[in-house]
């Protein structure tokens, strides 16, 4: 009895032995095939500045799917550090020669992960062991730091910001201007003569291009003056005139000038004909003389004229003279009050 109990308990115990051997390899294919332990894989690299905590094992994602694992996090030289990723076999077809490599969070605060974005531009599929290009990582620690930085911009303008209003609460004069009735009223009025004066200014602003237009067109005074070829031709020829004159008035002005400084030079020489006038008093005695006896007899001639209109034998001739010309002075009379008046 105790012989088949003990191997009854044996069988048991082989068989719960056996069954977590099957489990513990399950167990270990399952990992190994989400590590790519197990089946065929292709080797990618990518460089970074920094990794930012980047390990071994941390899943690499191709737009968003986990495609493989970080296999290794080594230093390339003094300022690059080199991630080698295992990745499946299948995506040899998928992943390009210019896909970029950058690491990501899985979520907020999770761990680091590699992602692989695919490049809008044509290129050959990448080879086992290619070096894919990287892009610069977000560094948490920056936002953080920024966002530290942002938070005390964001508390002073806030202290700025609670002074000002306090401010304007405590303004006697904004608040009285702002209770004022009348104030809706004149900015009203003030808006009213604004838009009056803007349809103005636009009324005024098509006018001028009316203006302009008919004055390229020819139309109007100006545009005629301006479009007009023969008036300008006139005008070359009154300004060519009015340089001929100049030019002869400075001709006649220079021929003034030379008799002036001739008279001038007699008389100071004391020749010629205005010497003797003006400084001979003998010369100009005479010449005084000579006006008297012209003088006196132009009144003598005056005398025998009036003698004779009185002697008998023209007398009569000299009547008919005077009606002659009283009647002609009557028809000027008459025929200037004939005339209609203008007025």
């Amino acid at each position: 009895m105790s012989n088949k109990k003990t191997s009854l308990n044996n069988f048991k115990l082989g068989i719960f032995v056996m069954a977590g051997l099957v489990f513990l390899v399950l167990l270990l294919y399952f990992i190994g095939r989400n590590r790519n332990l197990f089946g065929s894989s292709y080797s990618l690299r990518a460089r970074f500045v920094n990794v930012q905590g980047l390990k071994p094992g941390n899943n690499v994602r191709y737009s968003g799917i986990d495609v493989g694992t970080v296999k290794s996090v080594s230093i390339f030289n003094d300022s690059l550090v080199e991630v080698r990723m295992i990745l499946n076999s299948d995506m040899r077809k998928v992943i390009h020669s210019n896909a970029v490599a950058w690491i990501g969070t899985d979520g907020f605060v999770g761990n680091k992960v590699l992602n692989i974005i695919p490049s809008s531009e044509a290129a050959p599929f990448a080879k086992d062991n290619d070096v894919l290009a990287s892009r610069k990582a977000l560094d948490t620690d920056e936002m953080l730091r920024t966002l530290s930085r942002t938070n005390g911009d964001a508390a002073v303008i806030a202290s700025e910001l609670k002074q000002t209003i306090q401010r304007i609460n405590a303004s006697e004069g904004l608040w009285s201007l702002l209770n004022d009735q009348q104030l809706p009223a004149a900015i009203r009025q003030s808006a009213l003569n604004i838009q009056s004066a803007t349809a103005r200014a636009n009324s005024l602003s098509r006018e001028m291009q009316d203006l302009l237009a008919g004055v390229k067109a020819g139309q109007g005074s100006l545009g005629i003056l301006l479009k007009d070829s023969s008036f300008a031709q006139e005008i070359t020829k009154t300004a060519s005139r009015i340089s001929s004159a100049a030019a002869h008035t400075d001709s006649l002005v220079l021929s003034m000038r030379t008799e002036f400084n001739q008279l001038n030079n007699e008389i100071i020489s004391g020749n010629g004909t205005i010497h003797t006038l003006l400084k001979d008093s003998s010369s100009a005695a005479r010449v005084k003389t000579t006006l008297l006896n012209i003088e006196a007899g132009t009144d003598n001639f005056n005398q025998n004229m009036e003698a004779l209109k009185h002697s008998f034998l023209l007398r009569g001739y000299f009547r008919k003279q005077a009606k002659t010309a009283d009647r002609q002075k009557a028809a000027l009379v008459n025929k200037s009050d004939s005339l209609p008046s203008t007025h």
